[in-house]
């Protein structure tokens, strides 16, 4: 899990960033990089693919950064970046689309043998079965401690819509680990 932010460090490289401090903003990206890539790879399933997207994004926040006008919103709103990046490469790219429709109808009892008595490897595996969009939503509100209106500036969508996909996540899990019941859509 992702350690916990420091939302006034993060807003003080903003801050500087929008000024010119190069210093600043290659902090910034050391410090989110790795949060951002994680996320893409969750949206996009393929590793080259998220840094690709991720590399993209940064340009885009690089342009855009003068034109946040609150700094304690970056992290909402570079995770809506690379949402979007996600989404255009996905949308760019059929081949992938169709790759990722066959796998999603392809059972994935062989993705990650669940090792017994390690309920970390259970949960993880369970994460991995839930819809990309409801995997998207924990993730961000689990893993990267983002509020649920912060998840719904990242992924575009409404804060009811990132509840009611927190909380059928949450039942299709719980059903899982309790009763091992596969994820399904």
């Amino acid at each position: 899990m992702a350690a916990r932010r420091d939302p006034l460090f993060d807003a003080y490289l903003v801050a500087a960033a929008r000024t010119g401090d190069r210093a600043a903003f290659v902090a910034l990206l050391k410090r989110w990089d790795g949060r951002l890539v994680a996320h893409a790879r969750r949206l996009l399933g393929d590793g080259e693919l998220a840094r690709d997207a991720v590399q993209e994004a940064w340009a885009e926040i690089a342009r855009g950064l003068g034109r946040l006008q609150d700094e304690q919103a970056f992290p909402a709103w570079a995770f809506r970046i690379v949402s979007r990046r996600c989404a255009r490469a996905i949308a760019s790219n059929r081949r992938a689309r169709a790759i990722a429709a066959e796998l999603a109808a392809a059972p994935d009892v062989e993705d990650e043998p669940v090792v017994e008595g390690r309920e970390i490897d259970r949960l993880r595996a369970a994460i991995r079965r839930l819809p990309p969009d409801q995997r998207a939503a924990i993730a961000l509100f689990y893993f990267e401690d983002l509020s649920v209106a912060e998840v719904a500036v990242a992924l575009d969508t409404p804060a009811g819509t990132i509840k009611t996909r927190l909380m059928h996540a949450r039942r299709k899990l719980r059903a899982e680990l309790e009763g091992h019941v596969p994820c399904e859509t």
